[in-house]
């Protein structure tokens, strides 16, 4: 007895220390987690099925090691001596993780295939890569609870340490998107985590010397022995509802971060700042439910926190719908990405923080109802983390493969709003039954009642913020919205401007207009290359958007083949709908197949080639756009070429700063050495450009190609360049702006985009707000020089292009 009374205060003393452990725990954990799902993402593509696998494994993971590790029998030893090795392992298992996952790309070419098999192969590879670390991470938390014995002041204890652990995730999820992967790379970010892995590790083994191996947390005065004990209720219902607690956060995690994702921007900071305010939510509420468990009934908490939860996922869904999109603040006013994230932060923040803290307190309060002084802590914070866990990964998955693409996000959040009406009543009313109180019922039916009027108020969010995002501020009464479509990883809208344009605009920002100077761009894409090649036959279109691009392809007589990779399936039919004219119904054409796939995947895993690739992806600020910007992916593009094929890719001068442009072309110089770029401007101010590389030194016959243009089976192309102010040769070819002998010199010494680190989607998130189009397109002028040897032909011909070239700096 008085070795007990002596150990207590001693153990009870290192209680900020361990907390502080667990939180540098969290960091690590965050860290590897953003870490992994940009390097996984590019062997096994970017897709919304593809990044459901990724959060089972990784979730699933969590799940069996927080089920599995309390029923290990570890022969009484010191459990923060448990808890160092578990933190050394998982520390190793990253490392291994990152050097290994390179070699996932072997599998693909080896066996992969697309449908369902492939499907299938992308989940056993995130699972295998995955599961050891994450199962080691689900261990920790019940391996470092049993070091507090299961008092009121215990309980409480066990909340602060989930509480803690979540903040470390806050700033792991800080540091990795705005520091770690921004200056540095994926291999820093890994080693930096193990690095904190192992000093946790080395810690808590050296604090494993002084400490007992079971310690009693202090307790305070007014604690109720309910804090501890069961009140009579099953115990499947406090896990149910805990599983439902887990379903609805993740669930509206999903749906929340794709709306505020087009309102807010699209970078990667964004989703780095929706995650961390999510997080701080999780670690105020743990810690306010851990001091709740002290003096309050935890299966009526539970269950009130719960119903709370259906007040609160209303107030989200209100403020993104009704609320943020008219604040009357321009975010484009300022240059500066500080004062732009400042300002993101706190509208996350005011949105998503109520129904945060409520999902974080649940947790506490879940362990609170179910224990015992004679039970195993690990045991039981270790099933309740398991529920709470298998509910998000049901969340996650059945809201971003099947409620948003079947019934669209607004109607997602009414199925989350009454999923948590349920679970509180899961817990609140065995409790009615056992008391009979009439004011307990009468409290439950109010709280259905004003649930059910909450759900029939929710209101969809605005046409114009799923056209115009962030610019909705700038853009709103311009435009009728005519269509708007949600589908598995994109939303659409189609609109028409009050000078007759129609657009068609992705996840809140256009990718394309009937506007003239954007249609020669789209055309451009494809014409260059078809014009310039001799025979083409077969193509390969990354990216529908509205069309064009693909369906110039049509007019070529010899193209028998036109295949179009696309990551979204609404898209094609949305474009072919309005933009039908103008894509010549490419979409119902015969030659035409639509592969709906990530890009890089369908790349990887092909074994078809083309003569032409042309790429029209979204911007290259959007976040996962990068992977189709690296050298590696360039490398894979011209694997799929056949001899004397070209690779065009569209590249904009706007929203792009000056080291994102030098970026994007050094990149493509490493990759393609012989390449030419070309610029499309807009009342002779630079706007956007067309990188074309070719797998040999080129020579652009001009006569040749005059003569292809005057045969009568390329009348249809000579219409289709018509459309677009096109009536020569001359006009399209002078469009040339430079090629790597001369842009070269002006993007040496540039950040390259390679795979291991995706540079290009944080240089261009961090110049989002630039206006330096035609300043940029100036400063490449400047190094132009005369193409020796790329145009070639009669005097007269080559003569009159290079008038019409360098003729005029606007041209």
């Amino acid at each position: 007895m008085t070795g007990q009374t002596q150990a207590a205060p001693a153990g009870a003393r290192y209680l900020p220390i361990v907390l502080l452990l667990f939180a540098g725990s969290g960091c690590s954990a965050l860290i590897y987690e953003t870490t992994w799902y940009q390097l996984l993402q590019l062997s096994i593509g970017s897709t919304s099925v593809s990044l459901g696998f990724l959060l089972a494994a990784f979730m699933g993971g969590l799940c069996i090691g927080s089920v599995a590790f309390p029923r290990l029998d570890l022969g009484g030893r010191h459990p923060l001596r448990v808890y160092a090795m578990i933190e050394a392992a998982i520390g190793l298992c990253a490392i291994v993780v990152h050097l290994a996952v390179p070699l996932v790309n072997y599998v693909y070419v080896a066996g992969a295939e697309h449908g369902m098999p492939n499907m299938l192969l992308r989940g056993f590879i995130s699972a295998v890569c995955l599961l050891p670390p994450t199962i080691l991470m689900g261990a920790s938390l019940p391996s470092i609870v049993r070091w507090l014995k299961a008092t009121p002041g215990g309980v409480s204890w066990w909340g602060l340490l989930y509480g803690g652990n979540t903040a470390g995730a806050v700033f792991g999820c800080l540091l990795a998107g705005f520091y770690l992967l921004r200056l540095y790379n994926m291999t820093t970010a890994t080693f930096a985590a193990a690095a904190i892995n192992f000093a946790v590790a080395g810690i808590s083994f050296a604090l494993s010397t002084r400490v007992p191996a079971q310690a009693v947390a202090p307790e305070v005065e007014e604690s109720a022995p309910a804090a501890v004990a069961d009140e009579g209720g099953p115990a499947w219902a406090v896990y149910a509802a805990i599983g439902l607690s887990g379903a609805t956060a993740l669930g509206a995690e999903v749906v929340w971060t794709r709306l505020l994702g087009m309102l807010l921007g699209l970078t990667v900071y964004i989703f780095s700042i929706i995650l961390a305010v999510f997080l701080i939510g999780l670690a105020i509420g743990s810690y306010v439910g851990s001091m709740l468990v002290r003096t309050v009934r935890p299966r009526l908490a539970l269950g009130w926190c719960q119903m709370l939860l259906t007040a609160g996922i209303a107030w989200t869904a209100w403020i993104i719908a009704k609320s943020l999109p008219y604040w009357p603040i321009n975010p484009l006013l300022t240059i500066s990405p500080w004062h732009t994230f400042q300002l993101d932060m706190v509208r996350c923040l005011w949105a998503i923080l109520p129904p945060a803290i409520l999902w974080g307190a649940s947790f506490p309060l879940a362990v609170g109802c179910l224990a015992r002084p004679d039970e195993d802590p690990g045991r039981v914070v270790g099933s309740v983390y398991a529920a709470n866990t298998l509910g998000c990964i049901a969340g996650a998955l059945l809201v971003s493969l099947a409620l948003v693409p079947w019934i669209g996000t607004l109607q997602s959040q009414r199925v989350m709003l009454w999923t948590a009406a349920a679970s509180g009543l899961i817990m609140l009313w065995p409790q009615v039954r056992a008391t009979k109180s009439t004011g307990l019922a009468a409290g439950l039916a109010a709280g259905l009642v004003a649930a059910a009027w909450l759900a029939a108020n929710m209101e969809a969010v605005p046409g114009e913020l799923i056209a115009y995002g962030r610019r909705m501020v700038i853009n709103t009464g311009k435009s009728e919205v005519l269509y708007t479509v949600e589908g598995r990883n994109s939303s659409v809208a189609i609109t028409r401007w009050n000078d007759g344009a129609i657009e068609i605009d992705v996840n809140g920002h256009v990718e394309a207009t009937t506007e003239t100077y954007d249609m020669k761009l789209q055309r451009m894409v494809g014409h260059l290359p078809a014009v310039l090649h001799p025979n083409p036959k077969s193509v390969l279109g990354i990216g529908f958007g509205a069309g064009v691009s693909a369906g110039t392809f049509t007019r070529y007589p010899g193209i028998e083949h036109i295949t179009i990779c696309e990551i979204e399936p609404v898209i094609p039919p949305t474009s072919t709908r309005f933009f039908g004219k103008q894509n010549y119904e490419v979409y119902r054409n015969p030659k035409t197949r639509v592969v709906f796939d990530d890009a890089r995947h369908y790349l990887l895993t092909t074994t078809e080639k083309f003569d032409i690739i042309a790429s029209d992806p979204l911007d290259i600020f959007a976040k996962g756009t990068a992977a189709i910007y690296s050298k590696e992916y360039f490398e894979s593009v011209k694997q799929h070429l056949n001899p004397g094929g070209m690779f065009t890719l569209y590249v904009p001068l706007y929203e792009t700063d000056l080291r994102t442009i030098k970026s994007e072309l050094a990149t493509f110089f490493a990759a393609f050495p012989h390449s030419t770029i070309w610029a499309n401007t807009v009342n002779g101010q630079g706007y956007d450009m067309v990188f074309m590389g070719h797998l040999e030194k080129p020579v652009i016959n001009v006569d040749e190609v005059i003569a292809r243009l005057q045969r009568p089976d390329y009348e249809p192309v000579v219409q289709s360049l018509f459309e677009i102010g096109v009536t020569s040769i001359s006009d399209l070819l002078s469009t040339y702006a430079g090629q790597n002998a001369d842009l070269g010199a002006w993007s040496a010494g540039a950040d390259l985009n390679t795979d291991g680190d995706l540079r290009l989607q944080y240089l261009g998130g961090w110049g989002i707000n630039s206006t330096m189009e035609d300043r940029l397109y100036r400063e490449m002028l400047k190094y132009r020089q005369v193409p020796r040897g790329l145009f070639t032909g009669s005097p007269q011909h080559v003569e009159g292009l290079m008038q019409a070239i360098f003729g005029g700096m606007a041209r």
